[in-house]
Formats: C-alpha cells, structure tokens, sequence
C-alpha cells in the first residue's frame, strides 16, 4: 500500500469538498481498502465519509423505497420494507459476500465496486480498466468467469455485485450529490459497458456522492427473488443470475422485471425476456420461450461458453420459481 493522506469527513459539505479536491470516499472500505493493498487503486487522499447522517430506509410518496447509500448491506437484507415490498433485495444481498462483510459494507460501496477479473488486480498484466491502451489479457487468457454480454474489443470483465441486478431489475435510480448539486440517474445509466472506455465504470462527475437508491413503486401483489448460480455455496461470485419480479392479475403477467448477473459486463437487463412475459398467461412453456430470449447478443469466449445454457437454465429456473409453475 502507497502513501496516502486521510480526512474523516464530519458533515456532508465537508466530504463534498474534499472530495471536490481530488479525495476518494471511503465507507465500509471492503473493496477500495483491497485494491490500495494490491497497488491496483492508488488514491492520494481518501476521504471517510462512514459518520455522515445517509443510514435511513424510508417509504417515498406513491409507494418504493429510498434507501440511504450508508445503510449496511446486512441492515438492508433484514429491514421490514425491504423484505416485504422486495424479497429480491434482500436475497441479493444475502447471497452477497461473507456476513462479516455485509456487517460493515454500505450499499452506495456495492454498486460502486470494481471488477473482480484476476487480471484486473494483478497489475503485471494488460488490462484496460486499469491502464487504459494496454491491452485485455482476458481475451485471450482464461476467461471462464468472464462476460458474454455488453463486452467490447477493450474489456470483457464482469461486474460483481448482486444488489445491482436486482436494482437493474426494478428500475432503481441513484441520487448524487456533487458540487453542481443534485442530481438523478436511472439505474440503466448509472453503470456504463465499457465500449472504448472501461476506465469509466460510473455515471458520476469528480466530487460527486451518492447519497441514495431509490425503488419505484409497482403494482401489488409483486412477486420477486434471486438466484445465483456459482462454484460453491458461499463466499463466492456468480457464474449466473436473475433477478425476477412479476406482478401477476388475472392469470396475466401484467407486469415483469428481470435482469441477470454473472454475464455481463454490468447487470444485464433482459428486456426481450420481458417482453415475451408481458400479456401472457403463467406456464412451464411460457418459463422455457422467453428465457430463450435470455441470450440474444451473446458474444462467448474461448472458456465460458457454457454461460450461454447456463443462462437460459439460470433465468428459466427462477421464472419458474417466482412465477409458481414448477
């Protein structure tokens, strides 16, 4: 680990500024503290935003839920709004990591965490995301866990996080607040694929903060979960997953919201997937049609085409699971 100056931040305009200066912000610190040790992140000035007043989970007008970026992932999985209004939250996040980790990351910390491509954090080897024009040692190297969608020529690395799938699903939105005020980003732009640029993971200016993620409201009864499909049962990072939630009247999908992980280069939102629930009636035909869907602009590598069936098994798996036709 490098030399770096510290400032523990005492209010939000204090973080703001120092942040504005150049500082990185640092809460639960799981992610960012791992890359300094491995050389991989070199911040000069790291700025602990952990004792700003951003731990409330409140209901918003009209329904959702607004959950403040310092809340802890663990606190998050238990809270009574979550689990009843979003059950794929909370699994998300329960099959997130260790618990000790959960006990000290904050939820802005997840969606902000870097890639876990083993030539990403060995910093002898080319890689884009961290020094942009060197190369992807992944393309031609082992790339087993790997993304099969969203990639580019630049990069081909997955994003980790299990929360993000499920927020992808839903339609979530960040709030951020940086020296040009307030602003307000889709979930959909918040996490950017890497085309030319994987250096630029996130939407969000110099000096900006999140300071909330906000769930729209849906029609009631929504009926959600996650499923991760990984190497062994804990601890460990996704192959696949989905992210469901169907709002079901009448014996019709009126509503459907999936997303995947584990393939792409951020949370893959299956929009055809969901445009072949949409209007239908529930049915283990219906479940195996739209996952097909699941893998249109697959793009395999030399390793890890397996994820192309896995992904339709993945997504047709869980419809099943929330839709309630075995």
């Amino acid at each position: 680990m490098l030399p770096f100056a510290y400032t523990r931040a005492t209010s939000v305009p204090a973080a703001l500024s120092a942040g504005s200066r150049g500082g990185r912000y640092i809460a639960g610190g799981t992610t960012l503290v791992d890359l300094m040790r491995e050389t991989v992140e070199r911040p000069d000035h790291v700025v602990d935003i952990d004792g700003l007043p951003l731990r409330e989970i409140t209901g918003v007008r009209g329904g959702g839920v607004r959950v403040g970026a310092l809340v802890r992932m663990s606190d998050a999985a238990r809270h009574p709004l979550i689990r009843t209004m979003y059950p794929v939250v909370s699994q998300a996040l329960e099959l997130s990591a260790s618990p000790q980790l959960r006990n000290m990351a904050s939820i802005g910390g997840n969606i902000m965490q870097r890639t876990r491509c083993t030539y990403f954090r060995d910093v002898s080897a080319a890689c884009n995301k961290r020094t942009p024009g060197s190369g992807c040692a992944a393309l031609d190297g082992y790339n087993r866990s790997h993304a099969i969608l969203g990639t580019s020529a630049a990069c081909v690395a997955t994003h980790p996080s299990d929360l993000a799938v499920a927020l992808a699903a839903l339609e979530a939105s960040v709030h951020l607040l940086g020296p040009g005020g307030q602003r307000r980003v889709a979930f959909a732009n918040f996490l950017l694929t890497p085309g030319d640029t994987p250096q630029r993971e996130q939407n969000i200016q110099p000096g900006e903060l999140i300071t909330a993620i906000e769930i729209p409201a849906y029609p009631r009864p929504l009926v959600s979960g996650y499923l991760k499909v990984r190497d062994r049962q804990s601890y460990e990072f996704a192959l696949t997953s989905a992210a469901v939630a169907l709002h079901v009247r009448g014996g019709v999908i009126r509503e459907a919201k999936v997303a995947a992980g584990g393939v792409g280069t951020v949370p893959w939102k299956l929009a055809a997937v969901e445009r072949r629930l949409i209007g239908a009636r529930p049915s283990a035909e219906l479940w195996a049609r739209a996952a097909e869907a699941a893998t249109e602009g697959a793009r395999p590598l030399s390793h890890n085409r397996f994820k192309v069936e896995l992904l339709r098994r993945t997504v047709e798996r869980q419809l099943r699971v929330v839709g309630g036709t075995r």
